[in-house]
């Protein structure tokens, strides 16, 4: 079940959030997810530019005890270079937190990926501004910039250290979806196996770390956390 701790004995552990409120509630679960991406080029070689993202989700929480929410993302985006690419795309997120009423939340948004191969690795950049549907016409508006390493291992070049952080801003305060300012931060590290140009499954650890609506407690998921990820 979760609990409530001493904020102060987990700065060590949370170095890329900001600083804590009163209280932390934290708990373990997991988050399983599925990605595909490809060109539409076999829909028509015309297409060759253009690409599809096809994504979903499902998440435990509460030590792994109760699912919370599911995720199931869809968008078409343009190759500008074979390094950067811009998107535009629809995520549906139903979520039951325990205590709380259903919510299905719809989002729509614009994305930009930067891919930045280096001698030491690849490092890819997006950038995310959400339009969060909560409930009617009750619109958030979140900007969320992720930053992404990945550094084959010389010994097994298959192998590869993964690391990431994600961070989430709410840029206006609304009725159901909190005051604005700092919403959450994502930080992952694992490994990842490349089977062939195709197919690639990740896994590690992953800590989400939440702002409340009023930014006065605060949340902190310990999350095992494993992807599949299909090119074609």
């Amino acid at each position: 079940m979760r609990k409530t701790i001493n904020p102060l004995g987990l700065t060590a552990i949370i170095l890329s959030s900001p600083a804590l409120a009163d209280d932390l509630l934290q708990d373990a679960g997991s988050w399983l997810q599925i990605v595909g991406e490809g060109s539409l080029k076999g829909v028509d070689p015309s297409l060759e530019k253009g690409r599809i993202w096809l994504e979903g989700q499902s998440r435990f929480d509460d030590n792994w005890n109760h699912w919370y929410q599911g995720m199931v993302r869809a968008a078409l985006g343009y190759s500008l270079s074979d390094r950067a690419t811009i998107w535009a795309g629809y995520t549906w997120l139903p979520t039951q937190n325990v205590g709380k009423e259903y919510v299905s939340q719809q989002d729509v948004w614009p994305a930009f990926r930067y891919v930045l191969p280096t001698d030491f690795g690849t490092l890819t950049f997006r950038t995310m501004v959400e339009s969060n549907f909560l409930k009617g016409d009750d619109v958030r508006f979140r900007p969320r910039q992720m930053i992404r390493f990945m550094h084959p291992l010389e010994f097994e070049p298959r192998l590869s250290l993964i690391t990431w952080d994600e961070f989430f801003i709410r840029a206006n305060s609304t009725r159901f979806g909190g005051k604005s300012g700092f919403d959450q931060n994502r930080a992952f590290a694992g490994l990842g196996w490349t089977f062939n140009k195709n197919f690639r499954a990740e896994g590690g650890y992953l800590n989400q770390y939440l702002d409340d609506a009023t930014h006065t407690d605060n949340t902190m998921h310990h999350l095992i956390m494993g992807s599949l990820y299909i090119n074609f």
